[in-house]
């Protein structure tokens, strides 16, 4: 816990606080606890009084054990199944007297050891930091600001809001609790949910799970709302003092399968025990833990370790199964040089960078699959509000059927009621267009607010409505006006408020007291309160929500003015729904508002009102329009996400009008309308209603998925998804309420809100947007497809290394000295330095390259081919064997071109003057190796773009290319460290001639830099080669390059709509989107 005092756990009485209270918490009146706590219930603590509390307590986590454990990443080092094959080579090294070869393997196992522990250590930090990012968090109310605070910095004395589907941040004595229920069955057992009391006080021995006025931590909100202070924290809460017993570990065997009498024959203990050994060989050799890129790299690495064995015996079989020293010491090396030692390392620590990169991106990674999945993504199925918006709502307009039109003017402070004109206009929206057109003056006269409400009762019953049907908090404080609450609510709240109609000043000054609550539901879309105006003993129901609701539950309307309600008529429904076009045509998203004097039976304690009769036959006030701008950023981040090939859908529970205006400001449907047919259009913009009366066939005929869906339901979005799955997409979905966990667990990345989500759909989801931006998206996945590119490049780096030495060795069997034993081109001591020096640390530079240029003008990546696309496989045996001819050319030539060609006798173990040349055209060959193998990794830093013109805009012809190797700093030294690192192999004495069996060569650099100068012709002719084939490939398929808008909407244009009807004339799909 980190605490700077000491409040002993041993000490502590179960509901007392951190630092004991008179009383325990829920023996003692919220307001005594809030005094003895320093808490202000008004405005909660100051960010100051937080921090010195967060030190003075520590942070609220329970005692999650040691955390990153070193012994436990030291033991995976020496433990996997690479290490094994290279403490195999020691042992045989050591075991046939070649004790210089065993003991440099030795000193590779103890580097690779270390430098793995160091890395893994560090990546293993940087997730564990992670994954304290990605915890709940909670709203604290700080200095009259709602704030989203991480769970692990909620200190006793906060003032904390509590909503359904979150996770209780601590233990929490509750100030106010409205139809609030919590699940408390990880701390009591008790299966059904708990109602809290706020007003209630127990006896000081209550148990905990009688304790009806706390919240306890880690318990799941089903129900409600509430608000109270903070306690205790950590290992003081009611959880935390049986953290133990929930920190069981899980089981390391497999269980026996018995019989219902409980007995089990042998056979299933033999099957259990099986089954143990077999997981146990399957998470050392990696197969079955981690990612799938981890596990399919593992099993890659146990396929090269097969081929190893291979490449052995055929180096053994080539020189008839001698039992000679160095031909066993051969056919080691042979083998080693398949071996990828460094792979899944590298793996690791790129993941974990990437992740750690993602955070700065505002994306916090939950699941490390999803790191993978992120550069497939087709589809992103995104909210409206907030995501693709900014979720400053403001009120702009409000229409009453007997007054007309009521409008704010422009306003720095949306929380500030004070700024903003207040106009009225006697037309209604769907007039005021033609209005403006004749006089100018679409806004109307503007207006005090006290001459707006005189005589003026039906205003006056429309903003007790809507001030009451609301759960935001709108008030003046010491710097300036705050507002906390769902953005909606606010917005109304303060328009309410430019009316002296506040909700705080109807509860506290003019005797309304809340009697229940009916909290919005995604299903019913509206939301009810029921409150009692104590001076007339009246009973009233106030409703808001989506207007097509509203107006079903509505039974009379005051339509024109000084008459009384009449009963609502068709032709009243279709002017209330022509308004609401109107609105909505201009962006805004329209509510409605209704009422009614309930006349039934007060429900008795322990009971609940019947929601469909509280929400019937009520009176309908009148419509408010709210205007919630676009993102700066969104249709930049729409138009981007169309240039890498990905479709944006939104999915809102707005109306259809509002829903479309916002679509087309963000690009995300088409601006040129004329080339589409009709019924195409209808289908581009559909509501939930329409979308949901198609079966799946129907659904599946469609030319193309609609681009917007209006007045969305968590079941429309899992249907969305499952069509997006059925045309082979791979999709990604936005949420945050509780309703939308399973749209978000069905989609293949499920991308949850870090400010407005739900702790629900936060553990429902992969990844969480910190700042809930759109934009964010997008950096996920060109995250995403950054770190998929710098797998295929180190992945292919290696393996070409791989192939080259392997190929190196194996022909150079051919090379027989006079005993008729091969002579090695490379020692295995040569081999050894290569896989170290060229492999590891330029491969985790790769690991962390920057994106490429054109990382996001691509399609997305397939996962069904991975890593390993044709082009990769490809590139490996080309680079590999173009590496191999070159080394055996460079061997050849001093050999044989310069030298006399023979190979003497015992090369292969001790340097002699016979030996010089097959000891020179070695060191030429082991030169050239290494810097192939340096040379190309900076090459795959783009696997297409030629290495001296990676930036294709720049104007620095010839000098380009050293900007770009210096970019990544990691490469750039690791490559300058394996190319200065040659030298001392190669003129210190006894380290050249006894250890890497080679001479320091002279005049053979002239043959070095003739064979790098090919190896770049070589490997740039190739690239030039796939350019062109890529380009001749893009042109084939495209014709004429369309422009993006028609590229993008191709599937929308009547011919495409057109031949899917004429291929099935009969079967018509019904895409109606009247609302």
């Amino acid at each position: 816990m980190g605490n700077k005092k000491e409040y002993s756990n041993e000490s502590h009485v179960s509901g007392q606080a951190n630092k004991p209270l008179s009383l325990p918490a829920h023996a003692l009146p919220y307001r005594v606890v809030a005094e003895e706590l320093g808490a202000n219930v008004q405005d909660g603590l100051a960010a100051a009084d937080a921090r010195s509390r967060l030190e003075e307590y520590g942070r609220n986590e329970l005692d999650d054990g040691p955390g990153v454990q070193p012994a436990k990443i030291l033991v995976r080092q020496i433990a996997n199944a690479m290490m094994l094959v290279l403490i195999m080579a020691m042992a045989v090294s050591f075991g046939i007297s070649s004790y210089i070869e065993g003991g440099v393997i030795a000193a590779v196992i103890i580097l690779n050891i270390v430098v793995g522990f160091f890395q893994e250590f560090n990546a293993e930090k940087t997730m564990d930091s992670l994954r304290s990012l990605s915890s709940p968090t909670a709203v604290a109310i700080r200095s009259g600001n709602g704030e989203v605070v991480p769970t692990a910095e909620i200190v006793p004395g906060d003032m904390v809001e509590l909503k359904t589907g979150d996770t209780v941040p601590a233990d929490i004595r509750l100030l106010e609790a409205v139809n609030f229920e919590t699940d408390e069955a990880l701390l009591t057992g008790e299966s059904l949910p708990v109602q809290k009391d706020a007003e209630a006080t127990f006896d000081p021995d209550t148990g905990a799970g009688d304790r009806l006025n706390v919240a306890f931590s880690s318990s799941t909100i089903t129900k409600g709302r509430a608000r109270g202070i903070v306690f205790a924290t950590g290992m003081k809460t009611e959880i935390g003092s049986i953290a133990a017993a929930l920190r069981a570990t899980g089981r390391k065997h497999r269980p026996v399968k018995r019989k219902p009498d409980g007995s089990a024959g042998a056979h299933r203990y033999a099957e259990a025990w099986g089954l143990t050994a077999g997981d146990f060989i399957g998470h050392f050799l990696g197969v079955n833990v981690g990612t799938p890129l981890q596990r399919k790299l593992s099993k890659l690495a146990i396929l090269l370790f097969g081929i190893a064995v291979v490449c052995a015996i055929i180096v053994l079989a080539a020189n008839d199964f001698s039992n000679n020293r160095e031909v066993i010491i051969y056919a080691v090396a042979t083998g080693l040089s398949m071996i990828p030692a460094c792979l899944v390392v590298v793996l690791t620590i790129t993941m974990a960078a990437g992740t750690k990169r993602m955070v700065q991106r505002h994306v916090i990674v939950r699941k490390l699959d999803s790191l993978e999945a992120l550069g497939a993504v087709t589809d992103i199925c995104s909210d409206k509000t907030g995501t693709l918006t900014q979720g400053k709502m403001v009120a702009k307009r409000a229409w009453l059927p007997s007054k007309g039109t009521y409008s704010v003017g422009t306003s720095v402070n949306p929380f500030d009621p004070t700024q903003g004109d207040l106009s009225h206009s006697d037309a209604p929206p769907v007039a005021l267009g033609v209005r403006n057109e004749q006089d100018g003056n679409q806004e109307g006269d503007v207006m005090p607010y006290e001459e707006l409400l005189k005589d003026n009762s039906p205003l006056q019953d429309y903003l007790n409505a809507a001030s009451l049907a609301n759960l935001a908090k709108v008030h003046e404080s010491a710097d300036g006006w705050k507002g906390r609450g769902d953005p909606t609510e606010v917005a109304i709240q303060v328009f309410v408020s430019r009316f002296n109609c506040n909700r705080q000043r109807l509860t506290e000054e003019e005797s309304w007291g809340q009697v229940a609550e009916f909290p919005f539901d995604s299903d019913v879309k509206k939301m009810s309160v029921i409150f009692e105006n104590k001076s007339t003993g009246k009973t009233w129901v106030f409703t808001k929500g989506a207007v097509e609701r509203i107006i079903d539950s509505c039974k009379l309307v005051t339509w024109e003015l000084g008459s009384q309600p009449t009963r609502m008529n068709t032709e009243h429904r279709d002017q209330i729904l022509q308004n609401m076009e109107a609105l909505a045509a201009q962006g805004l998203r329209v509510l409605a508002l209704g009422s009614k004097v309930y006349q039934g039976e007060k429900a008795a304690s322990g009971e609940e009102y019947d929601r469909n009769v509280i929400e019937s036959d009520l009176t309908f006030h009148g419509l408010i329009g709210l205007y919630d701008p676009p993102r700066v950023e969104s249709a930049g981040a729409v138009k981007q996400c169309h240039q890498a090939g990905v479709s944006v859908h939104m999915l809102t529970g707005d109306h259809p009008g509002t829903a479309k205006a916002i679509a087309a400001q963000v690009g995300i449907i088409p601006r040129n309308t004329q080339a589409i047919s009709k019924d195409v259009a209808d289908s581009i913009v559909m509501t939930a209603s329409s979308f949901d009366k198609l079966s799946d066939d129907d659904i599946d005929r469609l030319p193309a998925l609609p681009l917007v869906i209006a007045r969305c339901s968590p079941n429309t979005k899992v249907r969305m998804v499952e069509a997006l799955h059925r045309r082979g997409a791979f999709a990604a979905m936005t949420g945050d309420g509780v309703n939308d966990s399973p749209s978000l667990k069905r989609a293949d990345v499920g991308i949850a809100m870090g400010q407005a989500g739900s702790d629900v759909a936060k553990d429902a989801s992969d990844i969480v947007l910190t700042d809930d931006n759109f934009a964010s998206i997008l950096n996920a996945i060109e995250e995403g497809r950054r770190m998929f590119d710098n797998i295929q490049k180190f992945v292919l780096h290696l393996l070409a290394e791989n192939i080259a030495q392997a190929c190196t060795l194996l022909i150079g069997l051919a090379f027989k000295d006079s005993t008729d034993l091969s002579v090695f081109p490379l020692a295995p001591v040569e081999i050894l330095w290569v896989i170290m020096i060229t492999s590891g640390m330029p491969d985790m530079g790769l690991g962390v390259e920057r994106a490429a240029p054109d990382i996001m003008s691509r399609p997305p990546q397939s996962l069904k081919t991975g890593i390993f696309t044709m082009e990769i496989m490809i590139d490996i045996l080309v680079y590999g064997f173009w590496m191999a001819t070159l080394c055996l050319s460079a061997f050849a030539i001093v050999l044989f071109g310069f030298g006399d060609g023979d190979l003497g006798q015992g090369c292969n173990d001790s340097y002699s003057d016979r030996c010089d040349t097959v000891f020179r055209a070695r060191a030429t060959t082991f030169v050239c190796l290494t810097w192939f193998a340096l040379f190309l990794a900076w090459e795959m830093v783009n696997m297409r773009r030629s290495f001296f013109r990676m930036q294709p805009g720049s104007r620095k012809y010839f000098t380009q290319w050293m900007y770009d190797v210096w970019e990544n700093h990691f490469l750039f030294w690791a490559v300058i460290a394996g190319f200065v690192t040659i030298f001392p192999t190669l003129y210190i004495p006894v380290i050249n001639h006894v250890v890497f069996k080679h001479e320091g060569i002279s005049w053979e650099w002239g043959i070095v830099f003739v064979e790098t100068i090919l190896f770049f012709a070589g490997v740039e002719a190739w690239k030039w080669a796939k350019r062109i084939y890529f380009r001749r490939q893009a042109r084939t398929g495209l014709g004429k390059v369309p422009d993006l808008e028609s590229k993008v909407f191709e599937n929308y244009m009547v011919q495409g709509f057109e031949s899917s009807q004429t291929a099935d004339p009969e079967k018509k799909v019904d895409v109606d989107n009247s609302s």
